[in-house]
């Protein structure tokens, strides 16, 4: 009969295993509900660049309908697709919406706490 281990295959506690698992995940929830992500406009010289960004991938989208095989058309509109993923990525701001001090301490605690008791249910007793 084989012996039956704990969390990690350690002695540790599967209990504090996932107790610390819970308050991870309610901790980070919390925390990530309270950050709010916008984005602003893309400008080059005092005009939106959006639409520059389009040119490339529209381009290449043509050129595929005309011949599907071809290399500049796949260069083309995976490169202009790439190019308004990054501008949209770089473009993200982040703010960290208005609470209580009493809400981010208890956030911040049960995420620390959580990650404390996953780490220490992993270790040999």
């Amino acid at each position: 009969m084989a012996k039956v281990r704990g969390a990690g295959g350690t002695s540790g506690g599967i209990g504090s295993f996932l107790m610390g698992l819970i308050m991870v995940i309610v901790g980070g929830y919390l925390l990530l509900n309270h950050v709010i992500v916008s984005s602003g406009g893309w400008y080059i010289w005092g005009h939106s660049a959006f639409g520059m960004t389009l040119i490339p991938l529209l381009f290449g989208i043509g050129i595929l309908f005309f011949n599907g095989g071809s290399i500049v058309g796949w260069v083309l509109t995976l490169g202009g697709g790439l190019i308004i993923l990054v501008g949209i990525i770089t473009r993200l701001d982040i703010y960290f919406r208005p609470t209580s001090l009493f809400n981010t301490l208890l956030m911040l605690t049960m995420l620390a706490g959580g990650i404390g008791l996953v780490a220490r249910s992993l270790r040999e007793h």
